[in-house]
C-alpha cells in the first residue's frame, strides 16, 4: 500500500533529539490542519543537529522549506520595513502639519520610494521574487487593470487618468508593499503596534476638541486631527474603528496585568473618541465590532468583558454633550435629521442605483462618480457616500465583484492564520492579531455603506496586513519561540 500524503518521518542524528522532535511533530500536525493540502510546513534544521523531513505522496523524503524561507527573510534588509513604517507615521499623523519646514520635502513620497527601491534591491540580491502573489494581490491587480481598461469609456478620460495616477495607484503601491514587506511575525507585531499607538494622538485630539468646543463652522461636530485620514470627524471615526480591533487583539494576547491595563485604557480612549465624533456610521461600526467580539469571546475567559463594556456604554450615553442620542435616532428615523444630510444621502443612493442600471458593465469611469451624480440629480458636487455604489457607478458590476472578492479573500487569509495558530500558547498574539484583522475587515464591510472611501487607504491598509499573513509560517514562529 502506497504511503498516504503528508505522513511525517522524523530522522534523528542523535538520541538527544528525541525530546525535541516529539512535541515538534505534535505542533506540526496541529498547525497544518487549516493549510492548503499541497503546502509542506514541517520545520527543518530546527536545532542542535535535528532534522525533520516530510514524506510526500510517493513516500520520498523531501527537505522542508519552512525554516529556509524564514532564514531568507531574516537576511532580508530591514530598510523596506522601516521606510514603510515611516510612511505610515507620516500618513496617519502628518508631522509636516506640525513642522511646516517638512512640507516642501515631500517626505511621504520619499519614504515610499525608499521602501520600493530597497525592497527590490534586497530581493534581487537574495535571488528572491520581488513580491508574492496570494489571491488578494491578484485580485487587486485585476481590479486595477479593469479600472485602466474602462478609461476610454469614461465620462472624463483625462480625469480618470489623473485620479489613478494621483490617488489610486498610491493606495495600490502601499497595499502591495504591506503584503510583501510584512513577512515575519516580528514585522506584523511591529506595524500593528505602531498603528495602535498612532491612534493615541488621534483619540486625544478628538476628545480635547469635544471638551474645548473646537467644532466645524456652523455645526456642533468636532474638527478632527490635521491629517488626510482623520481631518473629517466621520473619517476620524472610521480610522479609529478600524484600528480598535488591533488594540483588542493586543489586549487579549497580553500575558501581564500591566500590559492588559495599558491596552485596556487605550481601548476605552479609542471608544470615547469614536463617540466624540458624533458619527452615526462610526457608532454603527463600533456596534459591529462589539457584537463580533461578543460572539468570538463567548467560550473564552474574556467573555465577561463584552457585557461589562456594554453596560459602561449604556450608562455613559445620557451624559454625552449635545443631542447625541437625538442624532443617533436619525439612523432609523431619517426625516428627523434637522441637518438634512440623511435625506440627501438617501436620495443620492437612489440616483446612484439608477446610474448602475443605465451602465452596468463598464460604469462611468474611475474617479467620475461626482460628475455622473451631477448629471443624474443636479450639480451639488458631492460624492456618493457608499463604497459599493461608488464602485458600481464608476467601474460597473465587474468592478464591484472584484472588490467584494478582495474583501472575502482578505477575511479568508485572516481565518486561515487563525486556524493555523489556534490552541498554541506561543502563537496567541498571532491568533489575536489575525482575529483583530478579521473583525476590522467585517467592520469596514458595514462602514463602507456610509463612507466615500472606495479607493482610500483605510480598507487597503487592513487588507494588506491580512494578505501579509499568508507570508508568515506560524509553525516556524512557534518553534523559534519555544527555543
Amino acid at each position: 500500500m502506497a504511503p498516504r500524503a503528508h505522513s511525517r518521518v522524523a530522522t534523528h542524528r542523535s538520541s538527544a533529539c528525541d525530546a525535541f522532535n516529539k512535541p515538534l511533530r505534535s505542533l506540526t500536525v496541529h498547525s497544518l490542519r487549516g493549510q492548503e493540502w499541497w503546502r509542506r510546513q514541517a520545520p527543518g534544521n530546527t536545532g542542535r543537529g535535528c532534522t525533520v523531513a516530510v514524506t510526500d505522496a510517493h513516500g520520498k523524503d523531501s527537505p522542508d522549506k519552512g525554516s529556509k524561507d524564514e532564514d531568507t527573510k531574516d537576511k532580508e534588509s530591514n530598510l523596506p520595513f522601516h521606510a514603510l513604517l515611516l510612511f505610515t507615521f507620516i500618513l496617519f499623523l502628518a508631522p509636516q502639519q506640525i513642522f511646516p519646514v517638512l512640507a516642501p520635502l515631500r517626505i511621504a513620497m520619499l519614504s515610499i520610494v525608499l521602501a520600493v527601491t530597497t525592497l527590490v534591491g534586497s530581493r534581487l540580491s537574495q535571488g528572491q521574487p520581488i513580491m508574492s502573489y496570494p489571491g488578494g494581490v491578484v485580485i487587486v491587480l485585476a481590479l486595477t487593470g479593469w479600472a485602466i481598461l474602462t478609461i476610454p469609456l469614461s465620462l472624463w478620460p483625462g480625469g480618470s487618468v489623473a485620479f489613478l495616477t494621483e490617488k489610486y495607484f498610491k493606495t495600490i503601491i502601499v497595499f502591495l508593499l504591506l503584503a510583501s514587506v510584512i513577512n515575519t511575525a516580528a514585522r506584523l507585531r511591529g506595524i500593528c503596534l505602531a498603528l495602535v499607538l498612532m491612534a493615541v494622538p488621534l483619540a486625544l485630539t478628538a476628545i480635547r476638541n469635544l471638551l474645548t468646543g473646537v467644532t466645524m463652522i456652523g455645526g456642533q461636530r468636532i474638527i478632527g486631527y490635521d491629517a488626510p485620514l482623520a481631518e473629517n470627524p466621520n473619517d476620524m471615526a472610521l480610522l479609529t474603528n478600524l484600528l480598535l480591533p488591533l488594540a483588542i487583539g493586543f489586549f487579549l494576547s497580553s500575558k501581564t496585568g500591566l500590559r492588559k491595563l495599558g491596552f485596556g485604557a487605550l481601548i476605552l480612549l479609542m471608544v470615547t473618541a469614536i463617540f466624540a465624533t458624533f458619527s452615526r456610521a462610526g457608532f454603527l461600526t463600533l456596534g459591529v465590532t462589539f457584537f463580533c467580539y461578543l460572539i468570538l469571546l463567548r467560550s473564552r475567559p474574556e467573555r465577561h468583558l463584552a457585557p461589562l463594556l456594554l453596560i459602561v456604554v449604556v450608562v455613559a450615553l445620557p451624559f454625552m454633550p449635545g443631542d447625541y442620542l437625538g442624532r443617533l435616532g436619525t439612523i432609523t428615523n431619517i426625516e428627523s435629521d434637522t441637518t438634512n444630510s440623511a435625506q440627501t444621502r438617501l436620495r443620492d443612493y437612489l440616483s446612484a442605483v439608477q446610474l448602475v442600471f443605465d451602465n452596468p458593465l463598464t460604469g462611468t469611469g474611475v474617479g467620475t462618480n461626482m460628475l455622473a451624480m451631477n448629471e443624474a440629480r443636479g450639480a451639488t458636487w458631492t460624492e456618493i457616500h457608499n463604497v459599493y455604489l461608488t464602485l458600481s457607478v464608476e467601474l460597473g458590476l465587474p468592478g464591484l465583484a472584484l472588490f467584494l472578492m478582495l474583501v472575502i479573500a482578505s477575511i479568508r487569509a485572516a481565518l486561515a492564520m487563525q486556524a493555523r495558530s489556534k490552541g498554541e500558547p506561543v502563537l496567541l498574539e498571532m491568533y489575536c492579531l489575525a482575529e483583530g484583522l478579521k473583525v476590522s475587515l467585517i467592520a469596514f464591510s458595514v462602514a463602507a455603506l456610509f463612507h466615500p472611501v472606495a479607493y482610500h487607504f483605510y480598507f487597503y491598509y487592513i487588507a494588506g496586513l491580512a494578505m501579509a499573513l499568508t507570508q508568515i509560517n506560524p509553525t516556524v514562529v512557534a518553534v523559534r519561540s519555544r527555543n
